[in-house]
């Protein structure tokens, strides 16, 4: 499973980037940021059919994931940055054997490469 994230840069608070995940099949999906020196977090993740969108506390109602699977792709729209989101985004993909979305690292089997957000005040 080749995972392929962009989408990332600077942007000044309250933007609305969207990153994207090309996959190279069709899997449930997470995105999940890691900011320098800190543990790995999920942030949203989306069933393989796109019914079920799951999302951290910390970004709900600001963050919306979405997919469309003739592409292949999974979006994140941010909304209402804050620098508080600068991080390194990460896209994985849960196996075919996984039941549900990954809500946590270990329910992932594949990660994208990343892509920055930086979020300046």
């Amino acid at each position: 499973v080749q995972l392929q994230a962009y989408g990332g840069g600077v942007v000044q608070a309250g933007g609305s980037p969207r990153l994207s995940c090309a996959a190279s099949g069709r899997y449930h999906m997470g995105w999940f940021r890691q900011a320098p020196g800190k543990e790995r977090l999920f942030a949203a993740g989306i069933s393989d059919s796109g019914g079920t969108t799951i999302y951290a506390d910390s970004v709900k109602g600001r963050f919306t994931i979405s997919r469309d699977n003739a592409k292949n792709t999974v979006y994140l729209q941010m909304d209402s940055l804050k620098p508080e989101d600068t991080a390194v985004y990460l896209c994985c993909a849960a196996g075919g054997l996984r039941p549900g979305v990954p809500a946590t690292p270990d329910l992932c089997d594949f990660w994208g490469q990343g892509t920055l957000v930086t979020v300046s005040s």
